[in-house]
């Protein structure tokens, strides 16, 4: 029964893979892009279809250039051996090029093995293993957006600085959740500080967080680390601030925290709260276009900046193809080659670079949700603390066994 049950989730999988079409018209081959992530479950708000907005988006603000681009959706249900069936249907069967977006760890490096194995570009933007450029790095996938380096040294860091000395975290149980509490315990400690312990709980099973939140309380810690995302973020931030656990001066860290999380929230509940992201709509002119082209197709959903790399990823990716020459897209490494020689410069990020490594050279943002009485609109969120330069906050380029010390 076990068996047909997972057969059944994996058909299920493969049928919601169907595709949703952006095209960019022109003469001659099409160039096919999936989007690959969590449509329905707890990341949906976080990647989801706003990712394939964003995804369609990049085809727009492309243009004609002799080339046909069409955009598939599929939904992974955070399950490894889903995403895994789908990205091999879609670059068997379905004549995908490129695989974009990938939330949740597990996942991530499993389509990224399967990547490898089938020679496909890969644009990682929702999975925040470092591994993916670190000991698991290929030479077909660019990583955009965060990894787990750039959370713990942004948010840990920060906090541990401002007095943070003692942490408790409440830790998603697998890849992720592990890799950022391991990370951001570095950081933690490098600076001095101390970890009173750790719950970690099974994802993404648990919606009540409430033992877990009162074994925080009890080993006196003054920081508490949710070391995952989405959904669960939201609910333990709200739980946090029902137990009181704020009240005497305890502060929390959304380590994977995004815009989404923080609308979620609500500001009365998340206001003081401390995260960190690589893109806000509202940082200059340019963010501000983006959103304004943007939000409107989406459903009520801001782009953090897990949408905005989706958006930055593609466009790059038909800008390397369109000087590749479409002949050469069924050669990934040669495409992402081309990727990492080539200059960027979207709405999103601005003019940056991709590292021999595959990671996306972004800037990571220190960002406090604002009070109620501080925000003009429903996403005046957060206030700009402070950023680290990339090369302050990227992993080492050395962990990636591809690149020659």
């Amino acid at each position: 029964m076990t068996h047909l049950t997972r057969r059944a989730a994996l058909a299920a999988a493969a049928a919601a893979a169907l595709p949703v079409r952006a095209r960019a018209q022109g003469q001659g081959q099409v160039l096919r892009i999936g989007v690959l992530n969590d449509m329905s479950g707890n990341y949906r708000d976080a990647t989801g279809p706003t990712s394939a907005v964003c995804a369609r988006q990049a085809v727009e603000d492309f243009g004609q250039k002799g080339f046909t681009v069409e955009v598939l959706t599929g939904d992974h249900q955070n399950k490894p051996d889903v995403g895994a069936s789908i990205a091999r249907q879609w670059f068997d069967r379905d004549n995908v090029d490129m695989i974009l977006d990938v939330p949740t760890s597990s996942v991530a490096l499993a389509v990224n093995s399967i990547a490898k194995e089938k020679n496909k570009a890969y644009i990682n933007c929702g999975g925040a293993t470092a591994d993916l450029t670190g000991k698991d790095c290929t030479p077909n996938i660019i990583h955009w957006s965060y990894d787990t380096t750039m959370l713990a040294t942004t948010v840990g860091g920060a906090l541990t600085k401002a007095g943070g000395r003692k942490w408790f975290f409440l830790t998603a149980d697998y890849v992720f959740g592990q890799q950022l509490q391991r990370d951001t315990t570095a950081v933690v400690t490098r600076l001095g500080g101390t970890v009173a312990g750790a719950a970690p709980y099974p994802f993404p099973a648990t919606t009540d967080f409430s033992s877990f939140l009162l074994q925080a309380q009890a080993s006196g810690a003054n920081v508490i680390g949710f070391a995952n995302a989405g959904d669960d973020t939201v609910n333990c931030v709200k739980q946090a601030h029902e137990f009181g656990l704020t009240a005497n001066g305890t502060r929390l860290a959304a380590l994977l925290g995004s815009i989404t999380v923080a609308h979620g929230i609500g500001l009365e509940v998340a206001q003081g709260l401390i995260l960190t992201e690589s893109y806000y709509w509202d940082l200059n002119d340019r963010t501000r276009a983006f959103a304004k082209r943007v939000l409107p197709k989406t459903p009520r959903n801001m782009p953090n900046a897990v949408h905005a790399g989706c958006y930055a990823g593609t466009l790059h990716y038909l800008k390397a193809m369109a000087d590749l020459g479409i002949g050469h897209k069924s050669d990934g490494a040669a495409v992402v080659a081309r990727m990492k020689a080539m200059p960027t410069d979207d709405d999103c990020f601005g003019k940056t670079t991709i590292r021999a490594d595959g990671r996306a050279m972004v800037t990571p943002y220190l960002l406090q949700v604002k009070k109620p009485s501080e925000s003009r609109g429903e996403w005046d969120i957060f206030n700009v603390l402070s950023s680290l330069t990339p090369e302050e906050s990227a992993p080492p380029v050395s962990a990636c066994p591809l690149v020659k010390a």
